[in-house]
């Protein structure tokens, strides 16, 4: 018998499942609470049900607790046990029975393959609500359909209902998504294109990873004229284009590159790091003692920074070692993946059709033959070189939009400009992935035609659960021809993948050039 079932994530041992420990460096002890947690989840879900209502409270806690499960975000033992024992408390609110569960990796394959679909959408879901919530902004239709999925794992279904649910929540997920786009730019302001710094000023500084504005504004304020510099990591970077955060002058630039990274990136470090959200890594004891986690974020042995009960956080710990620590003595020199010091970021769905009818214009005179959405999760699977050469050879009459943290694989390469446009286009993180949908939208009404019609190629990486909400999302919507990699998710089964690629034309990537040729119908 395996020590523990979990293959949620692009990088799960084999392609098959992890079951010893986690390649994540999750044990096995830790993937049984998140287990129990999720079934508590749903057990919460159907008492709601049963009930006939919902609370705010059990709201937050079914987006939180999912968000929890998610890869990457907490290890913590204890903190998952406390928080299972908050949901076990709000369920047993709403009288009743603790239900039966189904087991969710038990069954035929089929159908273990669309309940596992379902849910780990759901967890990138959860994650979006989750942000969204932090800066005030709920919705209706999103929060309840969180007791609706959830019900729906714990019941049987035909491959057909399946179906029909998985695209109902890739429906419910876009509206989730554009929710978190409105509290985004309505607390910061419209992204606005910036240049940032790879490189690091002497003196003082604090490492932000995570996706969390909310709590990056809190420590910018909390460090304003402290002589502390703020340096964003990872999915952090998008923040440099929001006019309500770099207002602040001592958000400096970007430290390191993507999340896979820092354990090497952050090798004795003179400064501390807060981790928001995922991702998460064990750390290494060089830097162990630096690393802070707040919200849902948790690591046995870390400093954990609460929220007090109207959402604020005291940072002053987090500040005080970072004035001890002093930074470097000298400025230091960081660069991308590829060598380049200065990054691009900003080009959200209001910087890119501000220039739509520059963008038309270039498509209907020839000299944009086609738009790539190169984006995604990254990670360490050797098969993402992929996604750097895809992008060194796109045509020069090709612009290239980029979104999440696969774009640490070319962010740093200048490839040039088109009418005044650099050909490289940054849209955000994960949690940006409307901006782009949007922008796809907005040229199919501009050119009369549907998104498929476009000259437009989706080409995704993945590695966790809020990179299969989008996919599911993009699905929903109706997009087809998508090229996914570096590798097909462990948890679709051969009769679901023979489904989405029947139906929406679903590539697995193959080599740059020859998915390039396809696409630009080179012989």
């Amino acid at each position: 018998m395996s020590d523990m079932f979990c293959f949620q994530c692009q990088q799960t041992a084999g392609n098959k499942c992890c079951v010893s420990v986690g390649v994540c460096g999750k044990q096995p002890d830790t993937a049984a609470l998140q287990d129990e947690l999720v079934y508590e989840l749903i057990r919460l879900a159907e008492a709601a049900a049963a009930a006939g209502q919902r609370t705010q409270i059990a709201d937050r806690l079914l987006m939180d607790g999912l968000f929890i499960t998610l890869t990457n975000v907490n290890f913590d033992n204890q903190a998952i046990a406390e928080f299972t024992e908050r949901v076990r408390a709000e369920r047993e609110k709403f009288g009743g029975k603790p239900c039966a569960v189904v087991e969710l990796w038990k069954g035929d394959t089929d159908t273990v393959s669309l309940r596992s679909t379902l849910l780990f959408g759901m967890k990138g879901m959860a994650a979006y609500a989750h942000h969204a919530m932090n800066l005030g902004y709920t919705d209706d239709e999103v929060s309840a359909w969180f007791y609706k999925g959830l019900c729906a794992v714990n019941r049987p279904h035909s491959v057909e209902e399946w179906l029909a649910l998985i695209v109902e929540f890739g429906q419910v997920n876009f509206r989730c998504m554009e929710l978190l786009d409105e509290a985004n730019t309505g607390t910061f302001g419209t992204p606005q294109p910036a240049k940032v710094p790879t490189d690091i000023k002497k003196g003082p500084f604090i490492v932000v990873s995570g996706h969390d504005l909310g709590d990056l504004a809190q420590l910018l304020e909390q460090t304003e004229g402290k002589g502390i510099n703020i340096y964003t990591h990872s999915e952090m970077l998008p923040a440099h284009g929001y006019p309500g955060l770099k207002k602040h002058p001592h958000l400096a630039g970007n430290f390191g590159t993507a999340w896979q990274s820092q354990q090497t990136e952050f090798e004795n470090i003179p400064a501390p790091v807060l981790f928001t959200t995922n991702c998460l890594m064990p750390q290494r004891p060089s830097y162990q003692d630096r690393v802070y986690t707040t919200s849902v974020v948790g690591y046995a042995g870390l400093r954990h920074i609460e929220a007090d009960a109207c959402g604020r956080k005291d940072f002053s710990p987090i500040i005080e070692q970072a004035l001890a620590l002093g930074g470097y003595e000298h400025d230091h020199s960081m660069s991308g993946i590829n060598g380049g010091h200065m990054l691009m970021t900003g080009f959200a769905h209001g910087a890119v059709l501000a220039h739509a009818e520059e963008i038309i214009s270039l498509i209907k005179s020839g000299k944009v033959r086609h738009i790539f959405l190169v984006g995604g999760c990254d990670g360490a699977h050797p098969g993402r070189n992929y996604y750097t050469e895809f992008v060194k050879s796109t045509p020069m009459d090709t612009l290239v939009l980029t979104l999440a943290c696969g774009k640490y694989r070319f962010n740093d390469l200048d490839l040039g400009e088109i009418g005044g446009l650099p050909r490289i286009l940054d849209m955000g993180q994960c949690n940006d992935a409307y901006s782009a949908i949007k922008v796809a939208l907005a040229l199919a009404d501009a050119f009369g035609c549907t998104v498929n019609d476009l000259p437009l190629t989706l080409v995704l990486s993945w590695y966790e659960q809020k990179a299969v909400c989008i996919l599911l999302t993009l699905l929903a919507l109706g997009v087809k021809n998508i090229y996914l990699g570096p590798t097909l998710p462990a948890f679709l089964s051969e009769t679901v993948v023979k489904t989405l690629v029947e139906t929406y034309d679903l590539h697995p990537t193959t080599n740059p050039q020859q998915d390039l040729d396809a696409v630009l119908g080179r012989g």
